[in-house]
């Protein structure tokens, strides 16, 4: 991609019945290749408090968590369009604190929009952000940040009533000027229909083959984790953990061994220094090495 995906190509992708790709990305080199390898949209999720920070929710993630991690994004991916979460309780207390918090993900962060879980419910607030001039992309369905309340990560829409609900909570955000909205663990059904009455993009997570474009969890489709645990929702590409582990038991056995480092891995000294810092050559120098070693062992044996 030469030109970063704006908010009226993904409209046209939607229209043109284009499929968008987006990934998570938490530091410079994920962002990096993410962006190398042709990703449409990178999020900043707040899902780094689980697979960076080692957190058992997205609960204990702050605002300066999201800043730092967002900063990092963008310094590399320049030509992707990126977003940033709005971490737990930095939201849903008046449109002023919420339009500061969201302000800093996009001027200290350098994210181009901001995501907040949530539908008709928070609304004003969305309406508020994208008055201000701040990009807003929803969340609805499974909303990692309500997890207790939801009573765990379970799949949403299943019941004529939850599913109406969500139907309308897409509506409001669309209504409010999100640019578009993520589906996570909603039914495949519903995913479907509530993609077909909106004018924006979804962006499924466990909402089937119905939305407008995907987005997993870049550890998730890696790989990268221990231990790493299997979700219905995920395709894995690659095995990047047994491949890290392999290769960082490989140094450990190469170092206790004494197989690395080896002479090509070593700097050499040019030979005139050595003279200088020895009083002659190489060869003096281990001499003299040879002689303190044995000077110091008689001495230990004369005091034993």
């Amino acid at each position: 991609m030469t030109q970063p995906l704006t908010i009226t190509k993904m409209k046209k992708m939607k229209q043109n019945g284009e499929p968008i790709s987006m990934l998570t990305a938490y530091d410079y080199p994920s962002a990096k290749l993410a962006e190398e390898a042709g990703i449409d949209m990178l999020l900043v999720g707040d899902s780094l408090g689980n697979v960076v920070l080692g957190y058992d929710t997205t609960i204990p993630v702050t605002l300066d968590d999201m800043v730092y991690h967002a900063r990092a994004v963008a310094r590399a991916a320049r030509l992707t369009f990126i977003v940033a979460d709005l971490p737990f309780m930095t939201y849903r207390l008046g449109k002023e604190t919420t339009l500061r918090n969201a302000a800093r993900l996009l001027q200290e962060g350098h994210a181009h929009a901001v995501k907040l879980e949530g539908g008709a419910e928070v609304a004003d607030e969305v309406a508020a952000l994208v008055k201000a001039g701040i990009p807003v992309m929803g969340h609805i369905g499974l909303t990692p940040q309500s997890v207790h309340q939801l009573g765990g990560y379970k799949v949403q829409g299943k019941l004529e009533k939850e599913a109406q609900r969500l139907i309308d909570d897409a509506k409001a955000l669309e209504a409010a000027g999100a640019f578009s909205v993520v589906l996570e663990l909603v039914t495949e059904p519903l995913a479907e229909a509530i993609s077909s009455a909106l004018s924006i993009p979804t962006i499924g997570i466990g909402a089937g083959r119905g939305c407008d474009g995907q987005v997993l969890v870049y550890h998730d489709i890696l790989q990268y984790a221990s231990p790493y645990y299997e979700k219905r929702f995920v395709k894995t590409y690659a095995d990047l953990g047994t491949t890290i582990r392999g290769a960082i038991g490989a140094y450990v056995a190469d170092v206790k061994s004494r197989a690395f480092p080896e002479q090509a891995h070593a700097f050499p000294m040019e030979q005139e220094v050595l003279r200088r810092l020895y009083g002659g050559g190489a060869d003096n120098a281990e001499e003299n090495g040879a002689q303190r070693d044995q000077a110091g062992a008689s001495q230990g044996g004369g005091q034993s």
